[in-house]
C-alpha cells in the first residue's frame, strides 16, 4: 500500500467526483448531484481516513537509558532510541522531548529540536542526552538503596514529519533503574 493524494474534486455528468491518485490504481468516489457539501466532505474524510489507516507507519523503541558523562553540576544519562522508516525516502525528526521522573517527580526535561532525519528503509539509533543538575540529584536520595541507583520512567516524544500527513509524534516510554554516578565516574 503506498500513500493516495487527493488531487482533485469536481462535478461531472451530475455528479461530484474526487480523484484519489495513487501510482497503481487511481481511486475515484461517486457523490450525487444532490449531495450536500458537507456530505461531499465526510464522504471524503472516511476514505482518507480508511486509507491511510492501513499505511505503514516508522516505529520507535527507548532501548536503554546509560550514565553518558559527569561533570561538577550535572549528570548526563543517555536515552538509545531505534526508530524503523519502512518509506523509501529520508524522514525529516523536528524534535524530540524528553521527561525524566524519579520518585513521582520530575527531574528533568527539555526538548532536542532537529536532531537529523530518519535513513530511507532502515532503522536508526538516535541518542537522547538528559541533563540533570546534583541538587536535583541529591533531593532524591532517599530513593538511593544499598545499590546506589534510583528508580526512573523516562518519557519521550518523537516528533517526525510525514509528507502529506504533517507532523506526527511517536510516545515512548521506559522504566527501569539508573546507577549514580561514584566518585570513580568522577575522577
Amino acid at each position: 500500500m503506498g500513500t493516495r493524494v487527493i488531487t482533485q474534486i469536481i462535478y461531472i455528468n451530475k455528479r461530484f467526483v474526487i480523484h484519489a491518485y495513487h501510482p497503481s490504481p487511481s481511486y475515484f468516489i461517486f457523490f450525487h448531484k444532490g449531495a450536500t457539501m458537507s456530505q461531499l466532505i465526510d464522504k471524503a474524510k472516511n476514505f482518507v481516513a480508511e486509507k491511510i489507516a492501513h499505511i505503514e507507519k516508522p516505529e520507535a523503541n527507548l532501548i536503554d537509558v546509560d550514565l553518558k558523562h559527569v561533570s561538577r553540576d550535572s549528570v548526563t544519562y543517555n536515552g538509545s532510541v531505534s526508530v524503523s522508516n519502512p518509506y523509501g525516502h529520508a524522514i525529516p525528526i523536528c524534535e524530540i522531548s524528553y521527561t525524566l521522573k524519579s520518585a513521582n517527580r520530575e527531574i528533568a526535561s527539555g526538548t532536542m529540536p532537529d536532531p537529523g532525519s530518519l535513513v530511507a528503509n532502515e532503522t536508526t539509533m538516535l541518542d537522547v542526552p538528559v541533563k540533570v543538575p546534583y541538587s536535583i540529584m541529591v533531593s532524591l536520595a532517599r530513593d538511593i538503596g544499598a545499590d546506589w541507583d534510583i528508580d526512573y520512567e523516562l518519557e519521550l516524544g518523537l516528533t517526525i514529519d510525514i509528507p502529506i500527513f504533517g507532523n506526527i509524534t511517536l510516545p515512548l516510554s521506559r522504566k527501569g533503574e539508573i546507577k549514580l554516578p561514584t566518585l570513580s565516574d568522577v575522577f
